[in-house]
């Protein structure tokens, strides 16, 4: 490899990593359902 497509490549990384990234937005499902918490049934869970 030259010096001139090390450079290159380089360059090109540099750019790639400096552009701005849009954040991802999280949107949550209707699919999740949603549980209640288990109650407490005694040691030995009569």
């Amino acid at each position: 490899m030259s010096k001139k497509f090390i450079l290159g490549l380089v360059l090109v990384s540099a750019f790639a990593a400096c552009q701005r990234q849009e954040p991802e937005v999280y949107v949550p499902t209707a699919a999740d359902p949603v549980t209640t918490e288990p109650v407490y049934q005694g040691k030995y869970g009569s």
